[in-house]
């Protein structure tokens, strides 16, 4: 029989297909069975409304048989076949889809979900394939047919012999060449880790006799050959079945399976909507951060099925950055794919979902932090520091979502507390939410700085993650309320003597800051010291903290220093050498200048510029 020709630009679009269409040479396979099943959920709506044609589900399944040897790879179903027109018209018009007529042309049914729509599927196989025989035969024909192509040539449809109704889709391996192994697919184990990965949700049985091997009867040490038929896939996913079926331990042994994470999850939720856009989804919340959560390599995003078929890996479109670490999966009916099903078309089904899959994330963790304090804290730990990226990366536009999740260490009990705890516990006349950054909450409890603070009763939160204090630059206030660093030169606190002193002290502190040559902006009595002789405070918007942060950065254009103010404890002994010393000894109070403001710095946590110099200093006037 002489070859009829693809219609349409067939060779140039037939040569796309091979060649550009698809990311990976793998999914032909997802296709093909993609297909299979289309092809029996077909028959299996006929028997709904065909009351001569009868359905027995377990009559109904896909196989996929191997010959190494030959270098053939079948895929074969039970499902309703094609005619000879339709192998012409299906296979030989590109981008005929015969699942997308179906759904056209035929009531919705409960149970029946075609996936197939661009119909370009099945040209896949030439990804793999040097020459691709279909032998089918239409429910109730007595008569089969068989298609044949080697590819852009064209194809040949001709009669033959099959016994049942059904589909039979043969694939001549290509060789190996240089760059491409071709074995793989014709790999037992590969082709189970295959249908595993992209089809293990395909709701009828693949099947594929495996050879294995036992102990022979009778023997110690002999083994003999056998086949066994195996079923590759699950078929009903578990976010499809009721709720009211599943136990905990159901979700947590999914979580393993599919190598979400090693441990028991700290929770997980079951989302199944219907309405205008309707999604089925399992979120995971780890207990911990997987190694390479916080660099560059980590790939955010849960898995994307349509229809029980694996799209995507990581749809990362479903999932904000600040929400990276939730670990799971979506599937939908409702997604608009690319040709390929490979890619998502940024469309409103997708923006809706991703929009309430955010939503649902929130209410989880705010559920976690009511009623299982003690796991939010684990959660807030492990992953709180990408919640605080989450502010500060987008310049608070996220504030209304995140800012009721971040927590920080507290001076009220040394314990976790929200930003509304420590607002629920402000004093009456307290303006600010106080708190102190630096390394860690032993340091910063100690901390001169704090002393006015913590006269007045007011609670102060520490920050020891380096982003803490970014984030709340960013964030502005909390229910009104700004925050202010008790390092901040202004506290704007009323004491009982406002002046403290700088006037008549005026020329001993203008003295003390000359000889520090430029390294404070000012020396001036503390209204915050009451036992320590001498803190740092800082004027601007860069603490010393912030400091510290943005010099460590390697890609960091200049040296970047807060404005620094030392504040002298003018009630404390120390005061009085000082002016003693400026009365009779101007050398000696330089030393002591450099000394308290060595001090200071050691104080925050920097580094002395001339510890030599600092050591003589502290030598002499001992």
């Amino acid at each position: 029989m002489a070859k009829k020709q693809f219609k349409s630009e067939s060779k140039r679009l037939l040569n796309l297909m091979i060649n550009s269409i698809y990311t990976h040479k793998e999914i032909f396979l997802r296709e093909l069975i993609s297909n299979a099943n289309d092809a029996i959920d077909k028959s299996y709506y006929l028997s709904l409304t065909d009351n001569s044609i009868a359905f027995n589900k377990d009559d109904f399944y896909i196989r996929i048989t191997p010959n190494e040897d030959e270098r053939i790879l079948t895929i074969s179903d039970t499902g309703i076949g094609m005619s000879k027109e339709e192998l012409d018209s299906n296979l030989g018009i590109i981008a005929k889809s015969g699942s997308f007529d179906f759904k056209q042309n035929n009531e919705a049914k409960d149970g029946v979900e075609i996936i197939g729509q661009f119909g370009v599927g099945f040209y896949s196989a030439f990804m793999v394939s040097e020459k691709v025989t279909v032998i089918s035969k239409k429910l109730g024909s007595d008569d089969a047919f068989k298609w044949e192509s080697e590819g852009v040539d064209g194809y040949t449809v001709t009669s033959c012999e099959k016994d049942v109704a059904g589909t039979d889709i043969i694939l001549k391996i290509k060789q190996n060449s240089e760059n491409e192994n071709y074995d793989e697919f014709l790999d037992v184990y590969n082709i189970k880790s295959l249908v595993k990965k992209y089809s293990d949700f395909i709701k009828y049985p693949i099947k594929m006799m495996i050879k294995k091997s036992k102990l022979k009867e009778g023997t110690d040490d002999e083994y003999e050959e056998y086949f066994e038929d195996e079923t590759l896939n699950s078929m009903v996913p578990i976010w499809r079945k009721n709720k009211s079926e599943l136990k905990e331990e159901d979700y947590e042994n999914f979580y393993r399976e599919k190598h979400f994470g090693y441990d028991k999850p700290l929770k997980y939720t079951h989302v199944s909507a219907e309405g205008v856009v309707s999604y089925n989804a399992i979120l995971y919340f780890p207990a911990r951060p997987p190694f390479d959560f916080y660099t560059k390599e980590f790939e955010r995003g849960l898995e994307l099925y349509s229809n029980g078929v694996l799209i995507m890996n990581k749809c990362s479109d479903l999932l904000p950055d600040y929400f990276g670490f939730v670990q799971g999966l979506v599937d939908s009916a409702d997604f608009s794919l690319n040709i390929s099903r490979e890619v998502l078309q940024h469309d409103r089904q997708l923006q809706f979902i991703a929009k309430k899959i955010k939503e649902k994330i929130k209410s989880e963790l705010m559920s976690m932090l009511k009623d299982e304090r003690e796991n939010y804290e684990t959660f807030f730990q492990n992953f709180g520091r990408t919640l605080k990226y989450g502010l500060y990366s987008e310049w608070g536009s996220n504030k209304e979502v995140l800012q009721d999740l971040i927590m920080f260490y507290s001076s009220h009990d040394k314990k976790l507390a929200t930003l509304d705890e420590y607002v629920s516990r402000m004093k009456e006349d307290q303006k600010y939410i106080y708190y102190a950054a630096g390394e860690s909450v032993d340091k910063l409890s100690k901390l001169p700085q704090a002393e006015l603070i913590a006269d007045k009763g007011y609670e102060i939160l520490y920050f020891t993650d380096e982003i803490d204090e970014f984030t709340i630059k960013v964030l502005l206030n909390y229910k009104e309320k700004e925050f202010k660093n008790i390092s901040s030169s202004d506290l704007d606190i009323k004491t009982e003597e406002e002046d403290g002193g700088n006037e008549e002290n005026k020329d001993l502190f203008d003295f003390m800051k000359e000889a520090l040559d430029g390294k404070v902006k000012e020396v001036r009595a503390s209204k915050r010291l009451k036992t320590h002789p001498v803190c740092l405070a800082t004027e601007g918007e860069v603490s010393i903290e912030m400091e510290k942060v943005l010099n460590a950065m390697p890609d960091n254009p200049a040296d970047i220093h807060a404005e620094k103010v030392l504040e002298i404890n003018t009630k404390h002994q120390i005061f009085d050498k000082l002016t003693d010393a400026y009365d009779t000894d101007k050398e000696k109070l330089k030393k002591l200048a450099r000394v308290l403001y060595n001090q200071a710095l050691l104080i925050e946590g920097l580094t002395i510029d001339d510890p030599v110099q600092y050591a003589n200093d502290v030598y002499e006037l001992m």
